[in-house]
């Protein structure tokens, strides 16, 4: 076959294909750019550019990342120093790592902060999780182990919330890590009210080990529960809420101490009676329940429970639950619904964390309840199978189940990925939500300045005139406002008057799209100068056509593709005006995150050397998305020029 039978990619054709060609149209198979329109030129040699399309791709996932991320988990509001011992906690994934050595004999866990203490059945104590030692002196780093502690066998471990405590086989109470506020119960306090730990505790002194019962901490506080119902107990008895003192007798109390737990407002427990023990406090006296109507009602605790005993308990920081001896739960503190147990089961012993509770049954079934912001009450499927655990050990946000003495699961807080700011607050989640937030704002400003841009520019190029003149002063008023200090006025009387920060957002959007139209104004008046002299302009009015329609609707379509790419770099310096706005104050006030305000705390000189991941992944977020708009807006300008050369 001769060349002449070929197209110009190479294809072959037959008379049956010349036929087929002249007579119902051409193959679908040719692939010359020739034949494609403009619009369709212009993506294939944008999507040719590398580096214009992975910048599309990141930009697409970034839109979904902090829109539909933000629907899935929205920032809660509320949370303004809900978790304070989770504050400046650098990214980890190892809060609920239970060291391979554990895993065949626990005897205890505890953990009150961002760390754990647990000792195995060799009596041998491991940490693990994050602490950021604040005050840089070794010694008072809580994840250290003393030497005394890791050459001891330990049989009872407790962590508080920035020490932690440990009881030896030979008597010895070892504590360690900060000490100011009168953990240690001695020396080093600068406290006042610190409550001292007792003599029999201190110096070489020693205590019956195998007669001690409980050993438990909460926040700067220490209390042991001797099997005869002493309780020895000291830290800061200052914050009020402490109430250290009531350890002694008061209430229904007639028998020895069996259980005794702390709260936010006290120490409470049960007897060798199964009554209900409690201190000065008598907050959790009142219960919640449901009569036979299925309606809410309070009652008295003690004559809700009448005859019935206590046979677990444990706390919250501000809740309480009680097991009593035919199964059932009660709830004091708590709006979070308790879980439904199967009717052939009952409740046996329950455990409690910073905000929620876990309840093992007679059926070895494994149930959770309360807050599940840290994903502390998701039981594993597995759990909630009959006979998979006979133990469970719930503290912080972490939970552990065991089966005969070895580890079987465990659910909750794995860490923070990008760590916490200065509330306690999760840092990956306010990127989430922040992003939504700085890229709502600027696209709704982008899209206020390009309806006025697009006008005013539109009119002033096609009319001339008068009309020209006056919309052309007006442009250069308008672009002589400096718009920083006249941001920052704005927001600052803002500040002084009782306006909804939805309002306030409103008019940030407004203030932004208002001040921001000019360039675009004069790049749109200049390419309508250009188009109203050609052919196609003068047909139209020859044919009656209305001015307006002419200008909007004829004119217009031809100058999109340089309107489209001077909106998408308008776009980033938007963002970029909201995030400078924010970053000094005077934008989107906190709680509610954007990403220019997340980086308001890197003014701190503290915080840009201790706390980088707090400016970083903001300052990251930010500059990735308004690189990979910038680098589009380049790449269209490129493709969308005339005069550029096509590629081959």
């Amino acid at each position: 076959m001769s060349e002449k039978s070929k197209t110009a990619n190479g294809k072959k054709y037959g008379p049956a294909n010349w036929l087929r060609r002249m007579f119902m149209g051409g193959s679908k198979d040719v692939k010359d750019e020739r034949y494609d329109s403009p619009s369709k030129q212009a993506v294939k040699r944008f999507f040719r550019k590398p580096l214009a399309t992975g910048s599309v791709i990141v930009l697409v996932g970034m839109f979904l990342f902090v829109f539909i991320g933000s629907a899935i988990a929205p920032v809660d509001l509320s949370e303004t120093g809900s978790e304070m011992l989770h504050t400046n906690m650098a990214p980890t994934q190892s809060l609920m790592k239970l060291p391979e050595g554990m895993k065949d004999g626990v005897v205890d866990i505890s953990s009150r902060g961002t760390f754990t203490i647990g000792v195995d059945t060799e009596g041998q104590v491991s940490m693990w999780g994050y602490y950021f030692n604040t005050s840089g002196d070794p010694a008072r780093d809580v994840m250290n182990i003393p030497e005394e502690v890791k050459n001891s066998k330990i049989i009872h471990v407790a962590a508080g919330s920035d020490h932690c405590v440990a009881i030896s086989e030979d008597g010895h109470v070892h504590c360690w890590g900060e000490m100011d506020n009168g953990q240690y119960g001695h020396d080093g306090s600068m406290i006042m009210s610190a409550r001292k730990q007792p003599e029999e505790l201190m110096g070489d002194n020693t205590i019956d080990a195998s007669a001690v019962r409980q050993l438990i901490c909460g926040n700067q506080v220490t209390a042991i529960l001797m099997e005869d119902g002493t309780v020895y107990a000291w830290g800061n008895d200052g914050l009020g809420a402490t109430n250290l003192s009531s350890v002694i007798k008061h209430g229904k109390q007639v028998g020895k101490l069996e259980k005794i737990v702390f709260t936010n407002d006290g120490i409470y427990g049960i007897d060798e009676y199964g009554d209900f023990v409690y201190g000065k406090s008598t907050k959790y006296n009142i219960v919640t329940v449901q009569d036979e109507n299925g309606k809410n009602m309070t009652m008295d605790l003690f004559e809700y429970l009448g005859d019935r005993k206590l046979v677990d308990i444990a706390s919250t920081g501000g809740a309480l639950a009680l097991v009593t001896d035919d199964g059932e739960i009660i709830m004091s503190g708590m709006k979070d619904p308790m879980p439904q147990l199967m009717e052939d089961e009952d409740a046996i012993a329950v455990s409690g964390g910073t905000r929620h509770f876990a309840l093992l049954t007679d059926k070895g079934r494994v149930y959770a309840w309360g807050q599940n912001y840290r994903n502390q009450c998701n039981v594993p499927a597995a759990l909630k199978q009959e006979g998979a655990v006979d133990r469970v050990i719930t503290s912080g946000f972490q939970n552990y189940a065991f089966k005969d003495g070895k580890f079987v699961d465990s659910w909750g807080l794995k860490g923070y990925i990008m760590g916490t700011d200065e509330m306690g607050r999760d840092v990956f989640n306010r990127i989430m939500n922040g992003g939504k937030m700085t890229m709502t704002i600027g696209a709704v400003a982008v899209i206020i300045s390009t309806v006025i841009g697009v006008t005013v520019g539109c009119i002033s190029g096609y009319f001339g005139g008068i009309v020209d003149m006056l919309l052309m002063r007006m442009c250069e008023i308008v672009g002589a406002i400096p718009f920083l200090p006249f941001a920052l006025c704005l927001s600052a009387i803002f500040q002084s008057t009782d306006i909804h920060e939805d309002t306030r957002i409103f008019i940030i959007m407004i203030i932004l799209g208002i001040l921001s139209w000019t360039g675009l104004a004069r790049l749109v008046r200049g390419q309508i100068l250009a188009e109203r002299e050609k052919e196609f302009v003068t047909a139209a009015r020859s044919m009656g056509v209305k001015e307006g329609r002419i200008a909007f609707l004829h004119i217009l379509p031809n100058i999109v593709s340089v309107i489209l790419v001077t909106v998408t770099l308008d776009f980033a310096t938007c963002m970029l005006t909201e995030s400078s706005l924010s970053y000094l104050g005077f934008g989107v006030q906190l709680p509610r995150p954007t990403w220019g305000n997340m980086l308001n705390g890197s003014r701190s000189a503290l915080v840009i050397e201790s706390y980088w991941w707090r400016w970083l992944f903001p300052a990251l977020f930010l500059s990735i998305v308004v690189i990979c708009i910038n680098t589009i807006g380049d790449t269209l300008r490129d493709v969308l020029d005339p005069k550029s050369e096509v590629e081959k």
